[in-house]
Order: C-alpha cells, then sequence, then structure tokens
C-alpha cells in the first residue's frame, strides 16, 4: 500500500456491500492512485469508531471502483494482498504500528506482543499498541484483524469478535 497526505482534500464516500455488512468507504481525489483515489478510511456497521459522513463530504461511488474490485475478489478468495493507494492519518506511533500490521502475511496471525516487538516498545507498551490497533481507520484492507492475544485468544476488534473470526476463517488462520 502506497500513502498519501490528506489534509485539506474534500472527502469523497460510499457505501458498498459485503459479507460483513454494508461497508462505509471514504476516500480523497489522488493523482496517483489506481481509479484517482486514496482510501481515508474503510468502517463497517456498529464498528467502535467508525468513520461517519461529514457535511461537505460527496457522494460518488464510481471514485471507488479499484477499491470495490480488490475488496469483492478478497471476500472471494481471490485476494491476498491489497494493492491500493490510502491518506496518511494518525501519529507517527500509529503509523509504525499499522505499518507493522500491513507486514502480516495473508492466513497467519502475530500477537500484540510480538506487534510491540516489531514497533520497539515493550511492557506496558504493548497497551498503546493495542490501542493504536484499535483506530486503524482502514479495517480489512490494513488487517488489524490478524492480531490475536498471546494465548491465542481473539480478542480486541473495533467491529467485533464475530467479525474478525470471519475474516480469520476466510484466510484459513483461525486459531484453536
Amino acid at each position: 500500500m502506497n500513502a498519501v497526505d490528506a489534509k485539506e482534500i474534500p472527502a469523497v464516500y460510499t457505501t458498498v456491500g459485503s459479507p460483513l455488512g454494508e461497508v462505509l468507504l471514504v476516500g480523497r481525489a489522488s493523482g496517483t492512485a489506481p481509479g484517482g483515489t486514496a482510501l481515508v478510511s474503510l468502517s463497517l456497521p456498529g464498528q467502535k469508531g467508525a468513520a461517519a459522513v461529514q457535511d461537505g463530504w460527496r457522494r460518488e461511488p464510481g471514485a471507488f471502483g479499484a477499491i470495490e474490485e480488490q475488496l469483492a475478489a478478497y471476500f472471494a478468495g481471490g485476494l491476498t494482498l491489497f494493492t491500493l493507494e490510502y491518506a496518511d492519518s494518525g501519529t507517527e506511533f500509529q503509523r509504525r504500528v499499522w505499518r507493522a500490521l500491513e507486514e502480516i502475511p495473508y492466513g497467519s496471525t502475530v500477537t500484540y506482543g510480538e506487534i510491540a516487538q516489531r514497533v520497539g516498545v515493550s511492557g506496558a507498551g504493548v497497551r498503546a499498541v493495542g490501542t493504536a490497533i484499535g483506530r486503524n481507520p482502514l479495517l480489512v484492507v490494513r488487517p488489524c484483524h490478524r492480531v490475536i492475544g498471546a494465548d491465542g485468544a481473539l480478542r480486541g476488534y473495533a467491529a467485533g469478535l464475530e467479525r474478525k473470526e470471519r475474516l480469520l476463517g476466510l484466510e484459513g488462520a483461525l486459531v484453536s
């Protein structure tokens, strides 16, 4: 995934159906993104901290064609790596954590502690890593669902553990 600075660019949005419910896609125009739109947010129904349509945003379903194609291919089991551009957001620490998420291979899982280690924090820092993961604005495409507890249990997913379980099942990474 590539990042573009999203500041001051008006947002566009659309909603699309998925096996997880209606997805809200928010993006910003980009001359370098496939389809011309860099993804700002992908939110699921009932998600904690989900994006909400704001005044001034424009509904533009056609702006998300390339993103929708990749999502459809992922949910059909034919895509294992998203290749799209996303709009940069978050603090420097959050971006470090989110980059670590992007490195988790399809069909595998890592623990919160492993992510903490990858970004150079330990001890109480694991909690900060969990918080950063919980603020990931790009559910599904930035695979925070692949992070599990040290004991192998499914823990924390902003869109609910049932959806985390479905995503891991789709990828063949369910833990027992």
